[in-house]
């Protein structure tokens, strides 16, 4: 049985890692590379870096960023923001990234899916999803530009219609989960990871080692990305993965 992953995220902005709740009420939590360095000494088992501000913003994610944590940690490395084409995603990937994480600009241009597969394989492309509970509900609506913009999409369609283009993995973020530490949406996970025939990387909403284990678990999760209880030091990532194996869980200790 393959090992779940534990994955730390790095939510930056002009430079700094920042935490918010539910997207809103962003607060800095620390250096990017210091982080990175950090949680690669813990024994994180890949890493997500999210420029959120660059699509928004309009311009290009912060190569120099990724280039400096690409010298100092040695486990994979998945790099989102400001990606608007095949040509970005090449930068990147020769920064040191090893995958890319594509949202508003798959929304805007599915195409980009399929021609970035193509061209560096679909173990390198991951589409992120942030999902919000329809109201009522009946459902998820996907959401792009950092989570301020509805597209009427359905989750679960925008999912599989996205591994079928060629996405080799589904990142999955509850925005109505995320940043409150009461645990991840398990219905939301469950029903993706059971839609799809790739990885899916659950987000939103950590809060303990039980709550990664729920979404490994109840949400059929191949990994679970975190960073509050992370960034603030409530569990270090061999807490995590401790509890994970006490519960039965394969886990790389």
């Amino acid at each position: 049985m393959l090992s779940k992953r534990i994955i730390p995220c790095l939510d930056v902005q002009a430079g700094r890692v920042v935490k918010g709740t539910s997207f809103l009420g962003l607060r800095e939590a620390g250096d990017p590379v210091e982080l990175a360095t950090r949680y690669y000494r813990e024994g994180a088992d890949e890493l997500v870096f999210l420029d959120i501000s660059a699509t928004s913003e309009g311009r290009d994610t912060m190569v120099d960023v990724v280039e400096k944590v690409a010298e100092k940690v040695f486990m994979p490395l998945t790099v989102g923001g400001g990606i608007r084409n095949t040509g970005d995603i090449r930068s990147l990937l020769g920064a040191g990234a090893d995958k890319v994480s594509l949202n508003s600009a798959a929304v805007k241009n599915p195409e980009i899916i399929s021609q970035g597969a193509e061209k560096f394989g679909s173990q390198c492309i991951v589409v992120a999803i942030d999902a919000r509970r329809r109201q009522g509900g009946e459902g998820w609506e996907v959401f792009i530009n950092s989570g301020t913009q509805p597209t009427g999409l359905d989750v679960l369609e925008w999912a599989l219609r996205a591994t079928e283009m060629g996405a080799g993995e589904v990142l999955l973020t509850s925005m109505d989960a995320d940043g409150h530490r009461s645990g991840y949406d398990i219905e939301l996970t469950r029903a993706v990871s059971e839609s799809v025939n790739v990885p899916v990387i659950a987000s939103g909403g950590a809060g303990s080692p039980e709550d990664l284990f729920l979404a490994l678990n109840d949400g059929k999760a191949d990994a679970v990305l975190a960073a509050s209880i992370f960034h603030y030091r409530q569990f270090s990532i061999a807490d995590v993965k401790a509890y994970l194996f006490q519960k039965g869980v394969p886990v790389r200790l």
